[in-house]
């Protein structure tokens, strides 16, 4: 029971195979990243003084960008692209009423903006606190409606 030398044209062969083994596994897992990959992803890259809209991930119980829950706006904008910052980096011009946000976003979160002449981007001034959110109040009320139930009507 020793080391022994495993010499000779077996085991050389032996590797050749285990080698061949390896590529072919190689090769199949190469071909599914392929098919599991999206399709549909395209580079995307921006230039200096476009606008483009900033993606908004909705969040539970907090009221961010005008509305709550669904009906909350999933992109907000648009926003001037000031810089560049590495390969998938954009520093944004951003209001002052989002001075709590930072101003470099990925390229995921940004997209293009396509211009229209008659859309106005004036900003309008929001009473935001830091984390992005404001108070809900309500103008005047539109409709008024009564719902009878057995013996009660509820407005």
């Amino acid at each position: 029971m020793g080391e022994s030398k495993y010499l000779g044209p077996e085991a050389v062969q032996e590797t050749n195979e285990v080698i061949a083994k390896i590529r072919a596994r190689m090769i199949a897992s190469h071909f599914l990243e392929k098919i599991y990959a999206n399709p549909k992803h395209k580079h995307v890259e921006f230039q200096v003084g476009n606008h483009v809209f900033l993606r908004v991930l909705p969040m539970k119980g907090v009221k961010r960008f005008d509305k709550k829950r669904k009906l909350s706006p999933r992109f907000v904008g648009p926003f001037e692209i000031l810089e560049r910052i590495g390969e998938v980096a954009y520093m944004l011009a951003m209001p002052l009423a989002f001075s709590g946000v930072h101003n470099v976003f990925q390229v995921f979160m940004l997209r293009k903006y396509v211009s229209d002449p008659s859309h106005n981007l004036s900003y309008e001034a929001l009473n935001m606190q830091l984390d992005i959110s404001y108070e809900e109040k309500p103008i005047k009320i539109l409709g008024k409606k009564e719902k009878a139930l057995r013996n009660k009507t509820i407005s």
